[in-house]
């Protein structure tokens, strides 16, 4: 094949682009490849590029011959293949510049070639792999996350607890650091072996296969040459030239592309030890780092740790006690029968929380199959409802009790069943028992009978003008009943009560009705476990508050009860709690107060014959005078030097306000306390139906004090007789066999009335006559005792030996609001006693 000649111009332009070519001759395969296609198709080119190598092959022997050694010093995976880089045997190469005895043969490139694979291989294995356990180490940290919230909700759950409250969040804190350290190593790896790696093989791996497709080439492009070199003919010499001279030129250029590849080698395997190094001892930080943070953590929290380790001792001990004594108790509750135990039949008209009553009653549905549903029944708020489940909202049964009747049902199969009938429908009901049934009939009955405490105005008021004899419930209709802050006001304004009187702790919003006094919340909880017998709580800005309650409050208050209740407390140096003291120091000292009555100074039996004595004298002085006066006396000065309880406060009878001893301004009066005041009538004059017939006491005892008291409306010697001990329903033999409460309807007060039945007097007891305190009022012609009466459950129907009912003696005497009070309630009686037409209802 003959070379096509080159223009002059052609020529100049080739060598200068030989030299360029030549002078970045190892930077670039790619031009030594066109190179070598330049050199096949120029012959001027072969003679240029022969000089250039000679001169280049001589300078490198001459810097090649001032060097120890050659460039095989390389070790590791596949470094002592590397040292054996010298000449190239069977490819003709025998490069001076790089003096070795060794030989490269194609098994050692390929050798090394497939080691280079297997770690390319196993890095990107060992890549995917810490890809995989970031991946888990944040789903950790997430589900770790989860956890931490979770033990903060448990210790907002128990924040009643502190010492679980507060370890709890210790706990939570500390393992929110730890999570925030996982989260710390997991990027620090994803950094340090992830990203490193990665790269490692991305760029440094990628170099060394494009120099291999470089090896590669050239090697085939040289054996090209070698196979045109063979076949050159002989008789064709400048065939033979020109194949010789691209063969010279190829093995130039293979030497070189061998060199460039060896020497990536070197790199790779340089730079794989420091890569793979580098990362593994930047994780193995990161851990070390990581452990380290925990240790500190740890050595921090290790104390409470320790200190909960004790604790956690002493109530796996308690614990274990606390279980013998419960099933101590297990055993002896169930060597009882709670079958007939009355403590489930009680009920209570005056619950604090409204409710009388409440239990399973099973209830006959008013479907077509007539079924039977058990459900949780209460008597509540003049109210008969029902409940299929606790959080569920009631369901009226009954809207107004007033309007129905309880009876008996005997005539169908299933026993213990009674039925409530209401003008509009009827409702079926089943008891566990006989004991139940009757108790939640007499449930239903007695709050029936109180439910006309909400009646209008006119059966509350004790119209003295009705009767010229007595006095009368002026009350305006807003002093009805107060609720909130208005009672608050008013029992706030009596001396004491702005604390508590257990306690002293201030702004008490409770009381003890039948004591008189004000409670703070821990204490009328502790009044309440106390038993009705001992005191009846209420609230002062909760409950609705009726005109003569409030006035009972205004004229004991806490002052005088502790004087009563807390006399000897000093003497005996007992301490009297304090705000912030625990609720076992509270509640003992308060059942010594009420319950044992260890403070209560006893009186002589002279200091008590003085004090009757002085009491029948008023009583008889209230009993003969005929004018009103407008001052009631107060007790005798040895009287007062004696019991200053019992001088505490003096009754206004013309107005109805109290009046402080010793010239102190007025707590109570008509002016500034309207919904508090009840105006009480006075005592019985020469002008009444009914003159009592008084006796010289011929025995002294505290229930003798109770009675003359009542009759004074002396409140504070009245609270002072019951703590003595004296019988709320003391019977006087010497007058008539008539009781406190009778004598308390002669007094004409009101408040003394209903201060005797909070202490559990009974409105049914009778003198010698047959006449119960109802008739008394009646014949007296006290509208607002007879209501007050009404409402507590009084028998109307009593006769007395005259065989008189209250309503015949208001039907003689002419009293036409008393008359209307108890055709009311005998009408109302005779509906819910009556079947009439509502038995047909379903």
């Amino acid at each position: 094949m003959e070379a096509r000649p080159t223009t002059p111009s052609q020529q100049k332009a080739l060598e200068a682009l030989l030299g360029e070519e030549l002078a970045d001759f190892l930077a670039s395969g790619e031009r030594r490849m066109r190179l070598l296609r330049e050199l096949r198709t120029d012959t001027r080119a072969k003679g240029m590029w022969a000089r250039f190598v000679n001169d280049q092959t001589g300078s490198r022997r001459h810097k090649a011959g001032t060097k120890k050694g050659g460039s095989t010093t390389r070790s590791g995976c596949f470094g002592h293949k590397m040292d054996r880089i010298g000449t190239i045997s069977g490819m003709g190469c025998q490069p001076a510049y790089y003096p070795s005895t060794n030989n490269l043969s194609w098994a050692t490139i390929e050798e090394v070639e497939g080691d280079v694979c297997e770690l390319e291989s196993k890095l990107d294995k060992l890549v995917k792999l810490c890809i995989g356990m970031i991946d888990a180490g944040k789903a950790y940290v997430s589900a770790n996350k989860q956890f931490v919230n979770g033990i903060r909700e448990l210790a907002q759950q128990s924040a009643e607890d502190e010492v679980i409250e507060s370890s709890l969040m210790k706990f939570a804190e500390s393992l929110q650091e730890m999570t925030n350290y996982h989260t710390i190593l997991f990027d620090q790896a994803q950094r340090s072996i992830k990203s490193q790696l990665q790269m490692f093989v991305k760029e440094d791996l990628r170099r060394f296969k494009e120099s291999k497709k470089q090896f590669d080439k050239v090697s085939e492009e040289k054996e090209t040459a070698l196979i045109k070199n063979a076949q050159a003919p002989r008789n064709k010499q400048h065939e033979v030239d020109e194949a010789n001279g691209i063969l010279n030129a190829t093995r130039k250029c293979f030497r070189h592309i061998v060199l460039d590849y060896v020497l990536q080698i070197n790199l790779l395997q340089s730079k794989r030890q420091s890569e793979i190094l580098k990362s593994m001892l930047s994780f193995m930080y990161a851990h070390l780092t990581f452990f380290h943070q925990g240790y500190d953590l740890f050595s921090e929290l290790h104390p409470l740790m320790k200190q909960l380790g004790g604790q956690l001792e002493q109530l796996m001990i308690d614990e274990a006690k606390d279980k013998r004594d419960m099933v101590t108790k297990h055993s002896t509750i169930r060597q009882k029968d709670y079958w007939n135990d009355d403590t489930k039949l009680e009920y209570n008209v005056d619950a604090d929380n409204g409710i009388i009553m409440e239990g399973y009653l099973f209830k006959r549905a008013s479907n077509a199959f007539k079924t039977w549903n058990r459900r949780w029944f209460s008597i509540q708020n003049n109210q008969l409802v029902y409940q299929k489940k606790f959080k569920d909202n009631p369901t009226v049964v009954v809207e107004d009790l007033r309007l129905c009747t309880v009876k008996h049902c005997e005539d169908i199969e299933r026993r213990f069943c009674f039925e409530v009938v209401s003008p509009t429908k009827s409702c079926m009901m089943q008891a566990d028992s006989e004991k139940l049934k009757q108790a939640w009939i007499r449930a239903m009955q007695n709050s029936i009978a109180t439910a006309f405490r909400d009646r209008s105005d006119d059966s509350e008021k004790l119209d003295r003008k009705s009767s010229p004899s007595t006095g009368s419930l002026e009350s305006d209709p807003r002093e009805k009943s107060l609720k909130g802050e208005g009672a608050l006001q008013k029992v706030m304004a009596i001396a004491g009560n702005n604390t508590c009187c257990d306690c002293g702790q201030p702004e008490p919003k409770w009381a003890s009705i039948n004591l008189g006094i004000t409670l703070c919340i821990q204490c009328s909880g502790i009044h309440r476990s106390l038993g009705v017998h001992f005191s009846k709580v209420r609230s002062l800005t909760l409950d609705t508050w009726e005109p003569e309650l409030l006035k009972l409050m205004c004229e004991l208050g806490n002052h005088v009860i502790n004087q009563i209740y807390e006399a000897r407390r000093e003497e005996l140096g007992a301490r009297k709690p304090q705000p912030g003291d625990s609720r076992q120091d509270v509640e003992s000292y308060i059942r010594a107060k009420y319950v044992d009555r260890r403070f209560i100074r006893m009186p002589s039996d002279e200091e008590l014959k003085l004090k009757i004595m002085a009491l029948s004298v008023e009583q008889k002085r209230l009993s003969d005078s005929c004018e009103p006066q407008t001052q009631q006396e107060t007790q005798h000065t040895h009287l007062q030097k004696m019991q200053p309880a019992s001088r505490a406060l003096v009754k206004s009878t013309d107005t109805g306000s109290i009046t402080k001893v010793e010239g102190s301004p007025s707590v109570l009066n008509t002016s500034q306390n309207h919904a508090a005041e009840v105006d009480e009538p006075q005592a019985s004059t020469c002008s009444s139906k009914e003159k009592l017939v008084f006796s010289e006491p011929k025995q002294f005892c505290p229930s003798l004090q109770l009675y003359w008291a009542s009759f004074t409306r002396s409140l504070p010697d009245m609270a002072e007789a019951l703590a003595h001990g004296a019988k709320v329903n003391f019977i006087n033999t010497e007058e008539e066999k008539r009781s406190p409460l009778i004598m308390a309807v002669h007094g004409g007060s009101l408040v003394t009335c209903e201060f005797l039945l909070q202490n559990s007097a009974s409105v049914n007891q009778c003198d010698s006559q047959g006449r119960g305190p109802l008739h008394h009022a009646t014949i007296l012609g006290h509208t607002g005792q007879v209501c007050l009466f009404l409402k507590r459950g009084a028998n109307q129907n009593a006769t007395d030996i005259e065989d008189k009912t209250p309503l015949s003696i208001a039907v003689e005497a002419a009293n036409a609001d008393i008359v209307t009070l108890l055709r009311l309630a005998k009408m109302n009686e005779e509906m819910r006693e009556s079947e009439g037409p509502y038995t047909g209802l379903t």
